[in-house]
C-alpha cells in the first residue's frame, strides 16, 4: 500500500516510517510512504503557507493554494481519485475497523493540518474523510498520520510474521486482549496462570475468551454494548 503524506514537517513523518515494523516493511517494498513538504509549493515570495484567518480570531490558517497545488503533484497522472484523508480533531475516531477497511486500498494521500487549521474550501475540494485519533488537540496532523500509517500497515499481509500477530489484539474482534506472560513462570510470588503452563490448547483458547470478556466488561463497558448493538 502507498501512503503519500501532505506535510509542513516531513521529518516527523520519516522519523516514524524509517524505524521498527514500519521501517522494514518499507524496505521490503510492502508499504510505501511518501512525505511531501507542502511548503514546497507556496507561490509566496517568503515561503509562507498560511495567512490570518477571515472574521478575526488568534492563530493562522493554512492557505488553500500551497495544499492544493501539492496534491496536484502528489496525484499526478492517477487513472482515478486516491483516497484522500485529512487528520482532524473533528474527524471521525479512528478505530480498529475502519483501520481494518482502510487496509485494502491501494493507495491513500493524508493531509496534516497546523496551525488554526486548513482554509474549508480546499478541503472540501480533496478531502474524502476526516478522521480523529481522539477528543483532544495536538499541534499538528503529523504524529496523528504517524498512529494511522501503523494502524492500517500492520494489516498489511507481510507487515507482521503472521494474522494471529493482530486479529488476537485488542480491539480487533470488539474485545479488549487477554493477559500475555512470558518467563520466568514465578516473578516477585506471582506464578503465571496454570492453564498456560497445561499445553492443553482448548483449555487455553477458552481461558483466553474468558479473560477478554472479563477485562472489556471491567474497564471497556461501551466496547460490549457497540458489539451487542451489531
Amino acid at each position: 500500500m502507498r501512503f503519500d503524506v501532505m506535510t509542513l514537517f516531513p521529518e516527523l513523518i520519516e522519523a516514524a516510517a524509517s524505524s521498527s515494523v514500519l521501517g522494514r516493511a518499507r524496505e521490503r517494498g510492502i508499504v510505501e510512504i511518501n512525505a511531501v513538504n507542502i511548503r514546497d509549493y507556496t507561490e509566496d515570495k517568503h515561503n509562507n503557507v498560511d495567512d490570518y484567518p477571515y472574521g478575526g480570531g488568534s492563530g493562522m490558517v493554512m492557505q488553500c493554494q500551497p495544499v492544493y497545488d501539492c496534491y496536484r503533484a502528489v496525484v499526478g497522472d492517477a487513472e482515478q481519485k486516491p483516497h484522500t484523508i485529512y487528520m482532524s480533531p473533528k474527524g471521525k475516531p479512528l478505530t480498529q475497523a475502519r483501520a481494518r477497511e482502510l487496509s485494502k486500498l491501494s493507495r491513500a494521500v493524508i493531509l496534516c493540518g497546523h496551525y488554526e487549521g486548513v482554509d474549508q474550501r480546499v478541503l472540501d475540494e480533496i478531502v474524502d474523510e476526516e478522521i480523529s485519533i481522539g477528543d483532544y488537540v495536538l499541534t499538528g496532523g503529523e504524529l496523528p498520520a504517524c498512529v494511522l500509517i501503523d494502524c492500517i500497515s500492520r494489516m498489511i499481509d507481510g507487515v507482521l510474521s503472521g494474522k494471529d500477530s493482530y486479529i488476537n489484539e485488542s480491539h480487533y474482534n470488539g474485545l479488549l486482549e487477554y493477559p500475555q506472560y512470558t518467563r520466568p513462570e514465578v516473578w516477585h510470588d506471582h506464578p503465571v496462570p496454570e492453564v498456560l503452563l497445561s499445553g492443553h490448547h482448548a483449555n487455553i483458547e477458552k481461558w483466553r475468551e474468558e479473560q477478554s470478556k472479563m477485562l472489556t466488561r471491567r474497564l471497556r463497558t461501551d466496547l460490549i454494548e457497540n458489539k451487542n448493538e451489531r
